[in-house]
């Protein structure tokens, strides 16, 4: 399904973003999520290639390999960032110009924590390694906010602030310096 949607994006003009998700519901391993992974990636280019989707006009938004949350071993960055960084370079076409990496039920911390070790990890990636997060950017803006008109430039910072977090994080240059900003 996700190979036609693409193809029809791409017919209409369009560039598809693909999202093929991995939930990390469950107990399963940093190794169990990194063979799943894998396997629903390189399923996922196998379809696209079926249906003619021109890797070039397409991008991927993808999980990282992340451990269960209900896994009593937690992974670091870096284990993150390995195991993700293995699943993309055995995966994904270098074609494929930009990959924006889901928070996945993560806190904002270890989101951007994870996106910054990804890019330390790997700088000479073909492609732009960045982020499309929902609720690591979301979380302290909502919680700023409170529902409150009068919270409205508090919730504005928070989302500034973890913007550039982020974004420092998807150049490899976020530190917990960066907290302060």
């Amino acid at each position: 399904m996700l190979a036609r949607y693409a193809a029809v994006c791409q017919a209409e003009g369009f560039v598809p973003i693909v999202e093929p998700e991995v939930l990390i519901d469950g107990s399963q391993t940093l190794e169990r999520c990194l063979e799943v992974t894998e396997s629903v990636i390189h399923a996922v280019f196998q379809a696209l290639h079926r249906h003619k989707v021109i890797m070039e006009y397409t991008v991927l938004k993808s999980s990282m390999v992340l451990p269960g949350k209900g896994n009593p071993v937690k992974a670091s960055p870096e284990q993150v960032a390995a195991a993700t960084i293995k699943v993309l370079r055995r995966t994904v076409p270098a074609a494929v110009p930009s990959i924006n990496f889901l928070s996945g039920g993560q806190s904002p911390e270890e989101a951007t924590a994870n996106l910054n070790a990804i890019n330390i990890l790997y700088p000479n990636a073909p492609r732009a390694l960045s982020f499309s997060y929902g609720r690591a950017l979301q979380q302290s803006v909502l919680q700023a906010w409170a529902g409150k008109a009068e919270n409205g430039s508090a919730a504005q910072q928070a989302l500034y602030h973890h913007a550039q977090l982020n974004g420092r994080a998807s150049c490899g240059k976020y530190n917990s310096d960066s907290l302060g900003i």
